[in-house]
């Protein structure tokens, strides 16, 4: 749900294949962690909001990323997202999945984990919507969900994109 990481969504594959890295996914709720820490993001602070999706704007033109903003904000089902995005990385499809729903959000306007949003970002990387909604909402989703959540409290993470290496955040 993090707006930022759509810069880092859209890139990460790239880094991937030129430089060797392998990052793991770890989607987590953010949103919690953000509220436990009372670090309200943007949708209530129309300054800083303004100044936010500006500065989306100017990273996206360097990096030659599509963009269409303002998107849709904050997302209203953003914990389906982000278990879907868990189940993705149980089943090896995460990154294709965030970046397809990344660029529907930010180039097509759909909120991710809203549909057409979730159907139209599944099907085009071969899942089966319907059964990925299903698996999503099991209480093996939400345990590994948890857990992750769990973790970026203990790594002191608090937001997204995040990167952990050898216990330092960046």
């Amino acid at each position: 749900g993090s707006t930022y990481t759509y810069l880092t969504v859209s890139r990460l594959h790239e880094v991937e294949a030129t430089s060797g890295i392998r990052f793991r996914w770890r989607p987590f709720n953010a949103r919690t962690i953000m509220q436990e820490m009372n670090n309200v993001p943007f949708a209530t602070k129309p300054i800083k909001l303004a100044y936010m999706w500006r500065d989306i704007e100017r990273r996206a033109s360097r990096y030659e990323l599509p963009l269409n903003v303002p998107a849709p904000y904050p997302l209203k089902n953003f914990d389906l997202a982000s278990r879907v995005a868990v189940l993705g990385v149980l089943e090896g499809w995460c990154s294709n999945y965030m970046r397809a729903s990344y660029r529907r959000w930010f180039v097509e306007g759909k909120e991710a984990g809203a549909e057409p949003n979730l159907s139209e970002s599944l099907s085009e990387i071969g899942q089966v919507p319907n059964r990925v909604i299903v698996e999503a909402n099991a209480e093996t989703v939400g345990r590994a969900y948890d857990e992750n959540t769990n973790e970026a409290r203990r790594l002191n993470i608090f937001g997204s994109p995040t990167f952990v290496e050898d216990g330092e955040l960046f």
